[in-house]
């Protein structure tokens, strides 16, 4: 079950954090409300989850734990005091003596079981994480790291850009006499090319051997991310705040159609207008003959040069 409204924005913007459980490392982001929870977890190859409401919880507690007659209210806050050190990052852990593993299945699916004590009694609870879907995934973890990569990379050009400027602004100085006071102080110019290729070749095979860094989220990158998702958020209200305004301009259009529609209309009975007075015109030579014309037109079309003695004959 899928958190949906405030429950789906306020999972977005929790930050991953990177854990370690039974040895596994992962990154967690996890939400917890009054009595409802949901928890992502992934190894950069899947991504797993899971949510639960009230009803689910209880009817879990009561199949781990047959003597819990407790509501949700009185041991979900114990859940949560337990398992969110768990999930906080790589060093926390279960708080006391309570004990939690990992275990991956064959299935596919990720197993959690906590085991802990409430009110003397021991107190059993297990996470059934299942693959994600791929929405989740794109909304959850790949589209704000895309985000976070083009603005570092953006950074880097400006940054790059900035030292560009410190070089001529070194060289203006030395051409204009000074010195360094220590030789040490001595830089060479920034060159972006050789620099770049520099880098790549001596911290990619660094970074590419250290499995463990790649699921690692610092303090910088977990606040850019929140930055990130915050900016999301406030741009989707702000659509969504002007989506009314734009739904009221198809009417204006079409009254601009009825309009324009009924100029033509007007343009086309005044045609019919000069046309019936040609007719009429034509009835002044021979007025036997030619006075079933009027007849035959339209009953709307009511020429104001006509005589009162012709508009009689159309409702005959």
């Amino acid at each position: 079950m899928e958190p949906r409204g405030a429950a789906a924005d306020d999972l977005l913007q929790r930050p991953w954090l990177p854990v370690s459980i039974s040895g596994c490392q992962l990154l967690a982001k996890s939400w917890f409300g009054d009595t409802v929870y949901h928890i992502l977890l992934t190894d950069i190859h899947c991504v797993w989850e899971e949510s639960m409401d009230s009803a689910a919880i209880q009817k879990r507690a009561q199949e781990l734990n047959r003597r819990l007659r407790a509501p949700v209210k009185a041991f979900f806050s114990h859940l949560c005091e337990v398992v969110q050190p768990c999930l906080a990052g790589s060093d926390g852990g279960p708080d006391g003596d309570a004990q939690i593993s990992l275990t991956r299945q064959e299935d596919g699916n990720v197993s959690i079981k906590l085991k802990s004590e409430l009110a003397g009694l021991p107190f059993y609870w297990e996470f059934h994480c299942t693959p994600a879907p791929v929405t989740v995934a794109c909304v959850q973890l790949v589209r704000p790291l895309l985000v976070m990569s083009h603005l570092l990379q953006r950074q880097v050009e400006q940054l790059g850009g900035l030292l560009g400027r410190k070089d001529a602004e070194i060289q203006d100085y030395r051409e204009n006499g000074a010195t360094l006071s220590r030789e040490r102080l001595q830089t060479d110019v920034f060159e972006e090319q050789t620099y770049r290729e520099g880098f790549m070749s001596k911290a990619l095979p660094l970074l590419c051997s250290q499995q463990s860094d790649a699921l690692s989220f610092n303090a910088d990158l977990q606040h850019l991310y929140a930055a990130i998702v915050a900016h999301g958020n406030t741009r989707k209200r702000k659509l969504s705040e002007e989506r009314p305004v734009e739904e009221e301009q198809p009417p204006a259009e079409e009254s601009h159609v009825t309009s324009s529609s009924a100029g033509s209309v007007v343009s086309s009975e005044a045609g019919e207008d000069r046309q019936v007075d040609a007719a009429g015109a034509k009835m002044a030579d021979t007025p036997t003959v030619k006075q079933s014309v009027p007849v035959r037109s339209n009953p709307a079309e009511r020429p104001s040069s006509k005589p009162k003695k012709k508009k009689v004959g159309l409702f005959r």
